[in-house]
């Protein structure tokens, strides 16, 4: 009992003296950040190729939703949206990039579980686009169901949740299953192309991108209309940084919550005049919100002028101003019938 009574003296001494040495407020220097810093540029796991949330255009030019998680750290840290390294990785070697630090930050369509939060060693920052599983079919084949597809083949990626809800779908439904499991996400778009099965499972959202890109003629295709998951995409970091953490996380809300206070890459700079208090905090005019994540205190204002808010990442990658025409939906603003919302920026 004595021993245990002095480790806790000493413990609580060591605590009173680093709140003395590092004043509140303070960002303790986080190994990721330190590295980032020392070379010059983020490294960001991405999709291989997947229009609207991660692949490269006809110059060779990143772009996508998750793309502008990755350049909205870059603005945060350097000021520079574009000090990013992108590192293309399939669903079998996205996470252990993130475990082993081959990447610094994980933004590829990766579903939130609970799995991947704890034993598989990530902490995710927070979700970037509500999605759900379904399934797409040739109009040919008469289907207007996922209920009436046991007995079909079915594409599915392996190595992924995907695969896993296709076979708790149809084992709850009593249906029987025939997949078709291939590894890369490309073979797989191929496979179901080609005719090689009936039906292919996988976000809605990138069926919708298989359909406008890689089909011969989209209309003769369809998506049917049972959604099987919740798919909650989303920016994730290997656990044990906090600094780090904290910094990819904030940087995603700062585009929400940009979007919900009208600031946008084109408004921004003038904005900087703005008498709302919580405009000045955010665009680091008053306050030291920078200082708690080691950060400029201009972060927020450097992501919006270089990548935008929220909604324009949306309309320009996957919404209306983009081929997949997506809606809104779940992914709109809280106040505006959807999901999206950011903690206060103060």
């Amino acid at each position: 009992m004595t021993v245990k009574v002095a480790f806790q003296s000493v413990a609580a001494m060591a605590l009173v003296a680093l709140a003395v040495a590092v004043p509140m407020g303070t960002a303790l220097a986080g190994p990721t950040l330190d590295a980032v810093k020392a070379r010059g540029e983020v490294v960001c796991g991405v999709h291989t190729s997947l229009y609207g949330f991660g692949a490269p255009d006809d110059k060779g030019v990143w772009r996508g939703i998750d793309v502008d998680v990755c350049r909205a750290v870059a603005a945060a840290v350097f000021g520079d949206d574009k000090k990013v390294k992108y590192v293309p990785l399939s669903a079998q070697a996205r996470l252990t990039a993130v475990q082993s630090g081959e990447v610094d930050l994980l933004s590829r369509n990766t579903t939130w579980t609970l799995t991947r939060d704890t034993a598989n060693g990530l902490n995710f920052t927070g979700i970037n686009y509500f999605d759900g599983q379904g399934f797409m079919v040739s109009k040919k084949l008469g289907v207007k169901s996922a209920k009436e597809l046991s007995g079909a083949t079915v594409c599915v990626q392996t190595g992924t949740t995907t695969e896993l809800n296709l076979a708790d779908y149809f084992r709850a439904n009593k249906m029987e299953l025939k997949p078709v499991t291939i590894e890369k996400y490309e073979e797989v778009t191929g496979a179901f192309v080609a005719g090689r099965c009936d039906a292919i499972t996988s976000d809605a959202s990138q069926l919708a991108a298989i359909r406008a890109n890689d089909t011969p003629n989209p209309a003769d295709f369809v998506i049917l209309p049972e959604m099987i998951s919740k798919e909650p995409l989303g920016p994730s970091v290997r656990q044990g940084d906090d600094q780090w953490f904290d910094i990819v996380k904030w940087a995603l809300f700062a585009m929400i919550e940009a979007e919900e206070r009208g600031l946008t890459s084109a408004n921004v700079e003038a904005a900087l005049k703005s008498p709302d208090p919580n405009v000045q905090r955010m665009l680091g005019v008053t306050g030291d919100l920078g200082k708690g994540m080691g950060l400029d205190n201009k972060w927020a204002y450097n992501i919006i002028r270089t990548v935008g808010n929220y909604g324009e990442s949306f309309e320009r990658n996957v919404g209306m101003g983009s081929k997949l025409q997506l809606a809104r939906g779940l992914n709109a603003q809280w106040n505006d019938g959807g999901l999206m919302y950011s903690p206060p920026i103060r």
